[in-house]
């Protein structure tokens, strides 16, 4: 594959080299459907802060399209990647079976943004007529990347629908796994919410909600201005509480939150609760044009029932209230749905270098690919909702 001859491909070892109006013009054009993560406020904060670079195996290697004119026409956030971790698209096996082989899977290309499962898009094109062909041409320009640098291969993950069939004609390999969406029928309150559900699902929610705050617990909203320091110190200890019994080490460290908070206040949702006036746990969301994403969540406390309290039903009732349309709710996670929350593909594609070594990943793809569908059917069919309410579907960009 070569690049559009007519277009100037470069690469940013960081995002700072990279005018943020100029970026966020081709990741965020349409208001409406802003994605927090792809912006360029989002990837400096993790830049500036240290968790992405050299040493945590991240290397920015951002590819950048720019047009006859001159401007920024389209951009991938890309990463030397010397690892699998902080992906949630999960290549361990790949990896393993690869070098068994006698070959050298790392390092590897990543598109992605990092430690973050959130659907999105990752070819960001600022809107033209020739959108497709800067699109396939930012595509072509990843793979020819991932050849100059040596590397085994090239993975652009948790991409749009859109992204994923269109971008499958030039041959990348297609993947699909999958999340746990709330989607907002038009819901005037919480109790339309509960209204469209099973009746022993409607009575087990408000029987959770109730023992949530019985403890005397209270729950507060923050965003913007009203989000201080304290408030980031007391988050973080609940993060470094639950990353460090999930993941062992956390990713991200105290200095992102305050940078997240210096240039995206407007954009973060803090759930915190507070019982006896001391923050006891608390989830960050992240308010998208269309969507609010529940990102992480802790506590220093346990009670029973308020995680699902704090980071699915308060950020429903959130939702409602602002007319979002869905609730993305992280990676993972069956019990989201007798919450309400109902599973959604997502997707990837993968470009492998050694030819015998793609041939043999087709295959395992092909296989769980169908596996994969007829998993969220069955799950599909457990969910909470009456039979005569149905869940939006989920669009495609």
């Amino acid at each position: 594959m070569k690049p559009n001859e007519t277009a100037v491909v470069r690469v940013a070892s960081s995002i700072s080299e990279v005018d943020a109006a100029a970026w966020d013009a081709c990741a965020n054009p349409d208001p409406s459907r802003h994605n927090p993560f792809v912006s360029h406020a989002f990837l400096k904060a993790l830049e500036d802060a240290g968790t992405v670079g050299a040493r945590p195996g991240w290397l920015p290697q951002h590819l950048l399209l720019d047009g006859p004119d001159g401007r920024l026409a389209g951009a991938m956030p890309c990463y030397l990647k010397s690892h699998s971790r902080g992906e949630y698209i999960f290549d361990w096996a790949w990896a393993d079976a690869y070098e068994r082989a006698g070959g050298n899977y790392y390092p590897k290309l990543q598109c992605a943004v990092p430690f973050t499962p959130v659907p999105g898009p990752r070819l960001l094109v600022r809107p033209a007529p020739n959108r497709d062909e800067v699109e396939r041409t930012l595509a072509i320009a990843a793979v020819t990347l991932a050849q100059k640098l040596g590397v085994s291969s090239l993975h652009i993950t948790f991409l749009t629908e859109g992204e994923w069939q269109r971008l499958a004609e030039l041959g990348f390999l297609q993947r699909t796994d999958q999340q746990f969406h709330w989607h907002n029928a038009g819901y005037g309150s919480f109790d339309d919410f509960l209204a469209s559900l099973a009746s022993r699902k409607r009575k087990t929610i408000r029987k959770e909600r109730a023992q949530a705050i019985a403890p005397g617990i209270e729950i507060e909203h923050l965003t913007g201005s009203d989000i201080r320091e304290e408030h980031w110190d007391a988050f973080f200890a609940f993060y470094m509480d639950t990353g460090s019994r999930k993941w062992g080490t956390p990713y991200l460290n105290r200095r992102f939150f305050s940078l997240l908070g210096e240039s995206m206040a407007d954009r973060c949702l803090l759930i915190m609760a507070k019982r006896n006036s001391r923050y006891i746990a608390g989830a960050l969301n992240l308010i998208g044009g269309d969507s609010l994403y529940g990102r992480y969540w802790g506590a220093i406390e346990h009670h029973p029932f308020l995680h699902f309290e704090i980071c699915y039903y308060q950020a429903i009732e959130y939702a409602i209230a602002h007319k979002l349309l869905r609730v993305e709710a992280g990676a993972q996670g069956e019990h989201k749905l007798a919450r309400g929350y109902m599973p959604v593909p997502t997707y990837s594609l993968h470009w492998i270098a050694d030819r015998n070594f793609r041939r043999a990943v087709a295959r395992y793809l092909e296989e769980e690919r169908r596996e994969m569908a007829e998993h969220r059917e069955i799950l599909a069919a457990y969910g909470p909702y009456r039979k005569t309410a149905a869940a939006e579907p989920e669009d495609a960009f």
